[in-house]
């Protein structure tokens, strides 16, 4: 406490992720007394790199491929660039093997795309181009807490947005363009077949035509770095390796933010909040987890496909009933034999990621929640079945179960890396049926983890939107200077 009897801070953050950097930035630009408490030795949550494989190899944690980052109003607003992180742009954002050395890809350019996508090049075009030409209008609705009427130009998108992928695929044709949306609708980690799947899909596939899906250079730690070195040079404080147990651990502050999984979140507060929304909390849902891989490779992926090797993100899974198959598997609980396959290949456009002539691969594959089944055998056999000869690239691997997951980042409740389950209900409302989900019934305390509204992704737009709220509604006059 300050000497007036007030609390020495304005501001607490607990977990420095993205989302808590982001809220903490917000808040301190907006001239308050922010501390940022951190459990890791460093802050970025699953924005962070390491050496998980040999010396020289730079592996993301996490979060590897950033269309979100490098497209979002929070992000737009920092503008990495004037921070010194790069974000490297591969000409084709994301591509699809099938069998027969097939591929489908999504190039930054959209007439490229649909020249190379046949025969289902102009259905791609009718599909997805209308979204890429209002993006102005979309990106900034699917980013925020859908509180407000949509823009006029947003309502199309949204409405189709809706239905499942299974459905919104019909309009797509030819394996090659279907299976390419099988690819970005699979991010969900949901079953094709759920609604809301093709609005994700359909969202990344403008994406890849508008701001791209770039990697940053030198690895995703720089961008999370940035961050926090800007929340520190505008006046903020960053403590690492605190982790919180209760609220009595925290200095007395006028708002606490907690980017932290709603079971986390009732456990610290404890009796301060009701036992109502303390229930709600624990009844939130969790998504399937996933099973990691880290490779260090003597060279290239020798896919059979060239566009493949020229893409930043590989998605391996065969046809899009082949995709759906898998993901209908997870959703039911099982482990499948082919399983679904997320491959991010960052050296393709990024060479300090490994000694000269060799590669840094990172993949992995949804599991049921809480999975401890190393998933490595199949995962490498999907790769192996688009790229004969991978296996014997491999020079070491750093392999992490669902289970894991939880171990390394407490806020992936079972390995879930998406802060929740993308159900109809928990898009509207995260992680409680709340008009205002970053509030809790308790003044001064809030949520702004990837839990809470637009969910998961690097786009800081959850912390963004969470101090926006505490500045709102707890500094009134202050709101006018923060960010954006």
């Amino acid at each position: 406490m300050s000497e007036s009897g007030r609390p020495a801070l304005d501001a607490v953050v607990v977990g420095a992720g993205p989302n808590g950097l982001a809220a903490a930035l917000t808040l301190v630009q907006a001239g308050l007394s922010v501390r940022v408490y951190e459990a890791a030795d460093e802050p970025g949550g699953g924005c962070r790199t390491g050496a998980l494989t040999l010396p020289g190899f730079l592996h993301d944690v996490c979060s590897a491929v950033h269309p979100l980052a490098a497209s979002s109003a929070f992000f737009s607003a920092f503008d990495p660039a004037s921070h010194g992180v790069r974000l490297l742009q591969p000409e084709i954002a994301f591509a699809h093997p099938l069998e027969g050395g097939r591929a489908a890809a999504a190039y930054r350019s959209m007439d490229r795309t649909v020249t190379e996508l046949r025969p289902g090049g102009a259905s791609w075009l009718r599909t997805i181009g209308p979204y890429v030409r209002r993006v102005d209008a979309i990106l900034p609705t699917a980013l925020s807490p859908l509180r407000r009427v949509p823009p006029r130009a947003a309502l199309g998108f949204l409405a189709a947005g809706a239905l499942p992928a299974s459905v919104f695929a019909r309009r797509l044709r030819g394996p090659e363009a279907r299976a390419l949306f099988a690819g970005v609708a699979a991010h969900t980690m949901r079953p094709l077949s759920a609604p809301l799947t093709a609005g994700v899909g359909a969202l990344l596939g403008v994406l890849a035509h508008t701001s791209g899906w770039p990697v940053v250079e030198g690895g995703s730690q720089r961008l999370t770095d940035a961050l926090a070195k800007a929340v520190v040079s505008a006046g903020g404080t960053i403590e690492t390796g605190r982790r919180i147990a209760s609220m009595g651990e925290l200095p007395r502050s006028r708002v606490t933010l907690f980017d932290l999984a709603p079971t986390q979140v009732a456990e610290i507060a404890g009796d301060a909040l009701p036992s109502s929304y303390t229930r709600a909390l624990r009844r939130f849902r969790h998504g399937p987890g996933v099973c990691k891989v880290d490779w260090a490779l003597a060279g290239p992926v020798p896919w059979t496909a060239d566009v493949c090797r020229q893409a930043g993100t590989v998605h391996v899974g065969g046809t899009f009933a082949q995709v759906a198959s898998a993901e209908a598997e997870v959703a039911a609980g099982r482990h499948p034999e082919a399983p679904f396959v997320l491959v991010a290949q960052p050296s393709v456009v990024d060479p300090s990621r490994a000694p000269a002539g060799k590669h840094a691969l990172w993949g992995y594959c949804h599991v049921p929640n809480g999975s401890d089944v190393d998933m490595t055998d199949r995962i490498e056999a999907q790769i192996e079945r688009f790229a004969p000869g991978f296996r014997d690239l491999i020079l070491a691997r750093s392999v992490i179960t669902a289970v894991g997951e939880q171990v390394r980042h407490p806020n992936y409740i079972g390995g879930d890396i998406n802060g929740g389950a993308a159900t109809l209900t928990q898009t509207l409302f995260r992680p409680t049926v709340r008009w205002n989900n970053y509030r809790t019934p308790v003044a001064g305390l809030y949520l702004c983890s990837a839990s809470t509204p637009p969910g998961g992704g690097v786009h800081g737009m959850c912390g963004y939107y969470a101090a926006r709220s505490a500045l709102r509604h707890e500094f009134s006059g202050r709101l006018g200077s923060a960010v954006g």
